[in-house]
């Protein structure tokens, strides 16, 4: 298939089906705005490598349900184009709606900026990277829209020249929401962002309580900034202030050249494996309970691990339920993966959208963060 618009309808059918695209007007935005406009300095394909708008296949990979990465660094990607699901997911989680000022932080390639304007909100995108922003512009240009701008700047201080926003969104992997958001955010507004759990960036719905007073210029504590559980994810990791630690986090995931080979194998529970939103949902509990949980490559997988201090040790629970573990504990960390589980399955198996937890500020003292504290689940 060759055709765009035929393209961009079997897309819409692919995001409805999965259930993350049901509003009218963003349906008609995935069905009218060209993504491949927004790619047209070529993608890194996962079955064809590089790809230019004028190769083979170009097309038809531009509007499949995938991430696209359009830059790398030392082979590291640094930018790219989300999965059109988690666009549409995270779009319809803010509720951007006609007349809405949105703040973007992560321009990408301004295919996100330009669903949003499609559905009337005013969007400002914020890039630390020259090149990637003036990529986004031009994309944004040839395409029509005119509702939606891109700066250059460090998207820890936003963009106060276009505040105050109805809503804010995050489309790079961070470990804290950066005070300024909160500034510029208007009282009852919201915002979506990937927070670093356990190894993972799951979309976390950021909120305040109503009527409470806003962020001073010196950020002191506040007790109103509440996280919601949204779903599941994986981002690229944002660099400076956003991507700083704090003392309670989980450790680093683990980026080994070799898997960690086990040494104790707990048989699966389950003869059919959950499925990667659910297993995303298990992971969540399980970074919420303990906090050695990240990821790791465990016998092959990479997946949920219970981390040990030498980092080369641990226990994994897999999606059928089965814990592998190595080290010098092995024996106790499977015991403790084995309560982990046990215990998500005695409350239910409840997801991600489950859980709730207070912010708090930490990270650098210089330029702080807010940071979830403790995970409870909500009825």
């Amino acid at each position: 298939m060759t055709d765009a618009p035929a393209l961009r309808a079997r897309l819409v059918d692919v995001l409805r089906a999965d259930g993350g695209l049901t509003r009218a007007d963003l349906i008609h935005a995935f069905a009218t705005v060209p993504r491949e406009v927004f790619l047209a300095d070529g993608f890194h394909d996962r079955e064809q490598g590089f790809l230019r708008p004028d190769d083979d296949g170009f097309l038809d990979a531009a509007y499949r349900n995938d991430a696209l990465v359009t830059k790398l660094d030392d082979g590291r990607p640094v930018s790219s184009s989300s999965q059109p699901s988690l666009m549409a997911l995270m779009i319809e989680e803010l509720g951007v709606a006609a007349g809405m000022r949105v703040l973007e932080i992560g321009a990408g390639t301004g295919y996100n900026a330009a669903l949003m304007a499609a559905v009337g909100a005013d969007v400002t995108s914020v890039d630390v990277q020259p090149d990637v922003a003036a990529r986004a512009a031009a994309a944004l240009t040839a395409a029509g829209v005119g509702n939606a701008r891109v700066r250059v700047g460090d998207g820890y201080l936003g963009a106060p020249e276009g505040a105050p926003y109805d809503r804010v969104i995050v489309t790079v992997g961070i470990t804290g929401v950066s005070p300024h958001w909160l500034a510029q955010l208007r009282p009852g507004g919201l915002m979506v962002a990937p927070i670093a759990h356990a190894g993972n960036n799951p979309v976390l719905r950021v909120w305040t309580e109503p009527g409470d007073g806003r962020a001073r210029p010196d950020w002191p504590a506040r007790d109103d900034v509440w996280a919601d559980g949204v779903c599941g994810a994986g981002f690229m990791a944002a660099a400076g202030p956003l991507g700083a630690s704090y003392p309670w986090a989980h450790p680093a995931p683990v980026r080994a050249d070799g898997p960690i080979v086990p040494t104790v194998r707990v048989p699966p529970r389950w003869r059919q494996p959950v499925d990667g939103l659910r297993y995303h949902d298990l992971w969540f509990a399980v970074g919420a309970w303990d906090r050695r949980a990240t990821s790791a490559p465990f016998d092959g997988g990479t997946g949920c691990v219970l981390l040990d201090e030498t980092r080369g040790g641990g226990a994994a629970i897999q999606a059928d339920g089965a814990i592998l573990a190595a080290g010098a504990h092995a024996e106790s960390y499977a015991g403790d993966a084995g309560i982990l589980l046990d215990r998500w399955v005695d409350l239910g198996t409840p997801g991600i959208e489950r859980w709730r937890a207070a912010m708090v500020l930490s990270g650098e003292p210089e330029a702080p963060i807010y940071v979830p504290r403790e995970w409870a689940l909500v009825v």
